[in-house]
């Protein structure tokens, strides 16, 4: 069983930059993929990115350019990065991950507010 621990959102000015992390209880050489997802208030929960074991990547056209998702396997965490955050960035936003095995694993969720 794998546990996702989500961290690091908190209230920021537009413009402003963010690091969300998601810790795995497990290895995460065995998660083909790790991706950060988003939900706003009365909208449907929104990929925001992906990378893949291989290290591949891909963003959401909405963050292209100012988001940048990245792995450490070593520690066991996802990284997401952003930057020139903006009010519409507002949201709970979800680690997942995707085992080899097929199983599905989500994080508790952290909180990002952006706003003057």
């Amino acid at each position: 069983q794998v546990q996702l621990v989500d961290s690091g959102g908190g209230l920021v000015q537009p413009g402003g930059s963010l690091r969300l992390s998601c810790a795995a209880s497990g290895s995460l050489f065995s998660m083909i993929v790790m991706g950060w997802y988003r939900q706003a208030p009365g909208k449907q929960r929104e990929l925001v990115a992906i990378v893949t074991s291989g290290g591949s990547t891909t963003y959401a056209d909405s963050v292209k350019g100012r988001f940048t998702i990245s792995r450490d396997n070593a520690k066991n965490t996802v990284y997401l990065q952003m930057n020139s955050l903006k009010p519409e960035d507002t949201a709970v936003y979800y680690c997942k991950g995707v085992h080899l095995g097929g199983s599905t694993y989500w994080g508790q969720g952290t909180q990002v507010t952006v706003s003057s």
